[in-house]
């Protein structure tokens, strides 16, 4: 359905309106097209006290578009080099080099805060740094028309490792991502031919995919090169042939809680898989206290066991290849909850814990990431059937008023997928426009 709201405060009478009665405006998103690659307008770059890697840092950002480091008239993005602040009076320098600049900000545009993982060793270093995650949580709820801020952290010896999320932070594709706190290993990146198709040559499987996010997914991965397998129930199987055929990718009509799953996938891969996106997600919502028991286990088995299940097989098998990239759906519920999905929050969750306990380990043993997106308010036709007041609210309760689109969740998750993002693990990054209320 679309966003009335939307199209109405982008006219004339409807800013007038929405401004007289206080109503939420947001602001048209753009969001990555061939004709609309990456941001229009120079990069800011500054530096909060005396950094040991501010050249290294401009020269990262060079490869993503023009870099200044004087004031501009109205900069696309701005990148703040706080890795040298390891004190609360350190943070002074912080609000010195950006608060004469931040409003020069263009519409739409990016804040990216690099600062290094809080010491345990250095109290007052790790009081700085996470004073920074603070900062940058409300001013993301501060700077409205339709810009984003984020904070990423990296070790200092590795900076090289930051160059896929510098690209995704700072590009149209993390539209709908903001005020996320991404903290970055040390691993070194694998190289990329050609960034127009970062995932050439690599085979992508997404269950799911027949329809919504997943779909969406699929033709994401496909547009950036890969191979794609697309899985989903028998039952969608003529949606799901029509979503393969469009994209040029394999059809696998499987239901993820099989018995047989993990084999199966692996013979419709049989070169291996580069990348596995958990998608596949059911919901039977029902308030705790009259949910049958049924209902909460057909949830949990689709929604984590099957991927506990096919994840430990694959992996085990070799079938998901030294280098690959395992990304999980979380979701919003599964961190804040959600009245009457308890089933479904529980096992969204249980993502979240498989994620962070797996991540470590999978990329010491079998050289493989493993991180998570939680959709927040996603527009499909399962959001759309949601009664109007409840959708309204959805939609509006986040720092960019409006609701996201499955490509949001689909960009973020080819950002995991890239040869690049070595050093993304054990990430849970929420697409979600940053809600209003909590994190």
């Amino acid at each position: 359905m679309a966003d009335r709201c939307l199209h109405f405060t982008g006219t004339a009478p409807g800013r007038f309106l929405t401004r007289r009665l206080g109503l939420p405006q947001p602001a048209p998103l753009r969001r990555w097209s061939p004709q609309t690659p990456s941001l229009d307008g120079p990069l800011l770059h500054l530096t909060a006290g005396d950094s040991a890697v501010t050249e290294e840092l401009g020269a990262l950002l060079t490869a993503t578009g023009p870099v200044v480091t004087a004031r501009a008239e109205r900069p696309a993005g701005m990148v703040v080099d706080t890795t040298a602040v390891d004190t609360p009076r350190g943070l002074a320098d912080v609000h010195a080099v950006l608060h004469p600049v931040i409003r020069s900000l263009a519409p739409g545009g990016r804040v990216v805060v690099v600062g290094v993982r809080p010491s345990a060793d250095d109290h007052h270093q790790a009081a700085a740094q996470q004073a920074l995650e603070g900062f940058v949580r409300s001013l993301g709820k501060e700077i409205g028309r339709g810009a984003t801020v984020q904070l990423l952290r990296v070790a200092p010896d590795a900076l090289a490792s930051a160059g896929s999320t510098l690209r995704f932070l700072l590009s149209p594709r993390s539209a709908y991502v903001s005020g996320q706190v991404i903290e970055l290993t040390s691993a070194a990146p694998d190289p990329v031919a050609d960034w127009e198709v970062p995932l050439a040559g690599r085979t992508a499987l997404v269950t799911g995919a027949a329809r919504g996010i997943g779909a969406s997914v699929a033709s994401v991965l496909a547009r950036d090169g890969a191979r794609v397998v697309c899985l989903d129930i028998p039952q969608a199987k003529d949606e799901l042939a029509r979503t393969a055929d469009r994209l040029g990718a394999a059809a696998l009509p499987l239901g993820i809680t099989a018995d047989d799953a993990a084999e199966r996938i692996a013979a419709t891969a049989p070169g291996g898989l580069d990348v596995l996106v958990h998608n596949a997600d059911i919901t039977r919502d029902r308030r705790f206290a009259n949910m049958p028991a049924d209902r909460w286990a057909s949830v949990v088995d689709v929604n984590l066991d099957s991927v506990l299940r096919t994840t430990d097989a694959l992996l085990k098998a070799g079938t998901v290849r030294r280098g690959g990239r395992i990304v999980a759906t979380a979701s919003i519920a599964g961190i804040a909850g959600n009245n009457g999905q308890t089933n479904y929050a529980a096992g969204k969750a249980g993502i979240i814990g498989l994620v962070r306990s797996l991540a470590p380990r999978a990329a010491a043993d079998h050289g493989v990431t493993v991180n998570a997106v939680a959709p927040g308010f996603i527009e499909t036709k399962m959001t759309a059937a949601v009664p109007l007041f409840i959708r309204e609210a959805g939609r509006r309760m986040n720092s960019l008023a409006q609701g996201g689109l499955p490509v949001d969740v689909a960009e973020t998750t080819a950002w995991f997928a890239q040869p690049s993002s070595t050093a993304v693990n054990g990430q849970i990054v929420r697409v979600y426009g940053q809600s209003l209320l909590g994190a």
